[in-house]
């Protein structure tokens, strides 16, 4: 039987396309066609009361369904926080739509610019509209205390905005604090310090796009900003979070075999 109390598990690793990646024809992509290793499912999280079954998943990706079958048997959870509006991070709410489980008012938690991003545009507006998702705006660095002793704090940061901000978030619960940031262009800039961050928490699942510039031949990198993981590693080393990079792209040769790179199926306690 689980312990009981709450616990993260990490549900995705890798960036918003998922691995294998289309039209990738080098490892790991072909691996995973050939049946030598798994696929990754995108950048995701949750949270779980063991005692209560209370569930929260951060971002809605496009491996939802799985997600959630992982975390709390396919059931609908008890709220989603949303980061921002790029393809890996929101696009799963779809199967809380008729197609699907056709949800009852499942609390969906982002900021006021990925509201009426949401309300304004088809076919996320069928979901408020059919009330599957009840909107809860956030606001930047004001928690939302949750039942069972969890709070959660969003933090702006720094991000491509077509069309929403973008945010981190800060997860508190009764034995640990953990940080999020799936996507931050450079930690330069940031008005705040990543560093002084790390010393405040005891987990950091941060932004871990790319381990160098190389790795993409037909794109200019400084047109895709991310932190490169060494810089990061560098930046936190000697601070007291323990660190853990998420969002990998399917270039990153730390998916086969990064030390510090989370893992589907990973559980903490919180």
């Amino acid at each position: 039987m689980p312990e009981p109390g709450w616990k993260l598990t990490v549900l995705g690793v890798v960036q918003d396309a998922g691995m294998p990646h289309l039209a990738c024809r080098k490892p790991p992509c072909t691996d995973v066609r050939a049946g030598k290793r798994k696929p990754e499912k995108v950048s995701c999280i949750g949270i779980r009361d063991e005692e209560t079954g209370a569930s929260y998943i951060f971002d809605a990706t496009p491996d939802f369904r799985e997600q959630l079958h992982a975390l709390n048997g396919g059931e609908a959870p008890d709220g989603i926080f949303l980061t921002h509006a790029h393809i890996g991070h929101y696009t799963g709410l779809m199967y809380l739509g008729k197609e699907s489980i056709n949800a009852i008012e499942v609390p969906v938690y982002c900021t006021r610019k990925m509201a009426e991003f949401l309300t304004s545009n088809g076919p996320w507006s069928l979901l408020v509209k059919n009330k599957n998702i009840v909107l809860r705006v956030v606001e930047p660095d004001k928690p939302v205390d949750l039942p069972g002793g969890m709070r959660v704090t969003p933090f702006l940061v720094p991000h491509r905005e077509e069309f929403t901000d973008t945010v981190g978030y800060m997860i508190e619960g009764p034995r640990k604090r953990v940080v999020f940031i799936p996507d931050i262009d450079r930690w330069e800039k940031w008005d705040r310090s990543v560093r002084d961050l790390a010393d405040e928490v005891d987990l950091l699942f941060l932004d871990g796009s790319f381990s160098s510039p190389a790795e993409i031949g037909s794109r200019d990198i400084t047109q895709i900003p991310h932190p490169m993981m060494p810089h990061t590693r560098e930046l936190l080393r000697g601070t007291r979070g323990e660190l853990w990079f998420i969002h990998l792209n399917h270039t990153n040769p730390a998916l086969c075999g990064g030390k510090d790179v989370a893992r589907e199926g990973m559980e903490f306690d919180l």
